[in-house]
């Protein structure tokens, strides 16, 4: 006995409110352009994009691809980093999506941990410990009033579980001393995650790609610090003020680590109302690959889409 399964009918909707919404057609996707009204169509170049579910189109002059700390301190070998998922996500975006972005019109902002000595000062013991800190002999005494949270004399290195250690992780704003890399060459690696420490600056050859896209005369590359693992925490911050500015709605997340920084500042976006787009493989993590997988899945099920690098450039034009 044969039975026929019914095709199914064709549906739309509007998903949201009147100030910030969604067009959905089960024909063409998810439409993130954001006009004023449902009835008026945004004016101006439309992309569509395949993601790992539907396609999504959006508005170029409404996008950002979002960068988040490709930094040195993360990904260079004076720090003993190995070749991993971090570097072939550098290299997806220098291949793919930050000269598409470019080309189609996509804002680029390169998110990054860029500290001051107030905010160390500020700084909560949650965060502090995740990048290791000082501690004293029992026998010791603290300094007195704030001095009493720096590093003391006779003071050693311990990571986040309180063991001593010789590594990196010596505590956020503590000096990184002189690094070596593997051919002999030194540097100054300065204070850890410190605005103007070598350590803080743009892995290569992402740093030439920064320089290269500050000097575009129309809407050129962005630069902008973060004082938390989150660049979206709290009521505002530099990048939402900016986004907001610009009147961007649509960011393309990409960087490392992905269940970290990233995926901290996406989660954070997706409840201040943007659209928020993982590029899974312009992203990486030092944690097991099931972490990534995590984070793919629920960014393309809970919390908007993902997408690859190249699926992105093809949509938005660039290949």
């Amino acid at each position: 006995m044969s039975s026929t399964i019914p095709p199914q009918s064709h549906r739309k909707a509007l998903i949201g409110s009147p100030s910030n919404f969604w067009a959905y057609s089960s024909e063409s996707g998810f439409d993130l352009t954001h006009p004023s009204t449902p009835s008026i169509p945004s004016s101006g170049p439309k992309h569509t994009i395949q993601t790992t579910t539907e396609p999504i189109t959006i508005d170029p002059s409404k996008s950002a691809l979002v960068v988040i700390d490709m930094q040195n301190f993360f990904l260079s070998e004076a720090f003993g980093r190995g070749k991993g998922a971090g570097h072939a996500a550098c290299e997806n975006l220098v291949k793919y999506a930050v000269p598409a972005a470019r080309k189609a019109g996509i804002r680029v902002v390169w998110l990054n941990w860029g500290l001051t000595d107030e905010e160390v000062k500020d700084m909560p013991p949650a965060v502090k410990r995740a990048f290791g800190f000082f501690a004293i002999p029992a026998e010791s005494e603290f300094k007195g009033g704030a001095e009493a949270f720096g590093e003391h004399e006779g003071s050693v290195s311990v990571d986040r579980h309180g063991e001593e250690n010789e590594t990196m992780y010596r505590g956020i704003g503590a000096d990184c001393g002189k690094l070596t890399f593997p051919d002999g060459r030194t540097v100054q690696g300065g204070g850890l995650l410190m605005r103007g420490a070598w350590n803080s600056a743009l892995y290569p050859p992402l740093d030439a790609m920064f320089e290269q896209g500050a000097k575009i005369r129309e809407k050129p590359d962005v630069w902008i610090h973060k004082n938390r693992m989150s660049g979206m925490w709290g009521a505002t911050t530099p990048l939402k003020e900016f986004l907001d500015k610009e009147g961007i709605r649509t960011l393309f997340f990409t960087g490392v680590n992905t269940d970290q920084c990233v995926g901290g500042t996406l989660t954070d976006a997706f409840s201040n109302g943007y659209d928020c787009v993982l590029l899974g493989d312009g992203c990486g993590t030092t944690t097991p690959e099931y972490a990534q997988q995590c984070w793919e899945y629920n960014a393309s099920r809970t919390f908007g889409f993902c997408t690859g690098c190249e699926e992105f450039a093809k949509g938005v034009g660039g290949t």
